[in-house]
């Protein structure tokens, strides 16, 4: 990650999305908080040397093979990540960084624009937001959407979740 990427703002997601994962994990394969962790550090690895559909997330899972060092489920879940790469999300692990990626990405615009940043961000907050669409208009909402269905969650609980995720680390993440 830090070879591969020097915008601030990207790190800054690919540690948001991390720090959610390693939250699902401990709640779904606790045994496995450090591998959802480095599946959500690397899921965006590759996008900004390679930011079109055609080669992201497709140049960094090659990059990624060649190294040896990461194993396929991790692949497999970011692959699934984008959602025309084809790939379906199978694995726990591929449906949860699915389900976070662009939902940590929203909630930190809204914590951006709030006075107190995160502390008393509410999930009623950022469903109101979501109805804006010049409001972080680069964030796919079907995707927040879909995500909350392929885990079977109530929309506003899993909006909760990465709210409370992302608010438990909120000094290290800057919220």
């Amino acid at each position: 990650m830090q070879e591969w990427v020097q915008a601030d703002a990207l790190r800054h997601h690919m540690e948001c999305v991390a720090t959610c994962m390693a939250a699902a994990a401990a709640k779904v394969e606790p045994g496995e908080i450090e591998r959802w962790t480095v599946c959500g550090l690397l899921h965006d690895f590759d996008y900004e040397r390679h930011p079109t559909q055609e080669e992201h997330p497709f140049v960094g899972i090659a990059f990624l093979r060649e190294q040896g060092d990461v194993d396929d489920e991790i692949l497999d879940a970011i692959l699934g990540h984008a959602t025309y790469s084809g790939t379906p999300r199978i694995t726990p692990m591929a449906r949860h960084l699915f389900a976070v990626d662009e939902l940590a990405g929203f909630i930190v615009a809204c914590c951006k624009v709030r006075p107190n940043g995160i502390e008393d961000l509410a999930p009623k907050s950022v469903k109101k937001k979501l109805k804006t669409p010049n409001f972080a208009a680069a964030v796919n909402r079907e995707d927040i959407t879909l995500g909350a269905e392929e885990l079977e969650q109530d929309m506003t609980e899993h909006i909760q979740f990465c709210i409370d995720a992302l608010r438990a680390d909120r000094d290290r993440l800057a919220l």
